[in-house]
């Protein structure tokens, strides 16, 4: 099992689901699931809920995940819990898109579904990416056994990726 980290607009979903198709993996996205399990989006689940409870739900999903041969594309606090961070390291490979705040902020200016996941810090885009990856990086190179430079085209990430199972 290959699991998927990194920030919002790193590539998580785009990469996961190619690699998935080159590998015929079963693809897993826990945004996806928790937006299923919940019967609502992630922005309500966070207004009616809080944070803590979306994050409750996060690892609950992701320890129900165990279907071999999957790639599981994950939410970008999935490192913030140190239970989450063993879950993944201790039952397969890590990988984590790093990319920078410009390309981060780009990316998700143009992704027209961005406004489904709430600010975290009620920053202009580029300031809460900045901050929120000063928080986290140190999180997802500690949990990563691979870092992979996301800012890379999708084929050479797609090929890099591939050698690793």
């Amino acid at each position: 099992m290959f699991y998927i980290i990194g920030p919002r607009g790193s590539g998580k979903t785009t990469i996961g689901k190619q690699l998935a198709e080159q590998k015929s993996y079963q693809f897993i996205d826990t945004d996806k699931l928790i937006v299923e399990r919940a019967g609502t989006s992630i922005a309500q689940i966070v207004e009616q809920h809080g944070w803590d409870y979306f994050r409750h739900l996060e690892s609950e999903v992701l320890k129900s995940i165990s279907q071999p041969n999957s790639i599981v594309s994950t939410g970008g606090g999935i490192i913030l819990s140190e239970e989450n961070q063993r879950v993944m390291r201790d039952n397969g490979t890590v990988i984590y898109l790093s990319a920078k705040p410009e390309i981060l902020a780009e990316r998700l200016a143009a992704e027209p579904q961005a406004d489904q996941r709430p600010s975290l810090t009620g920053k202009s885009m580029i300031e809460e990416i900045a901050e929120v990856m000063s928080q986290r990086e140190p999180l997802y190179r500690a949990t990563a056994h691979h870092v992979v430079d996301a800012g890379l085209p999708i084929d050479t990430i797609i090929s890099q990726l591939t050698h690793l199972a």
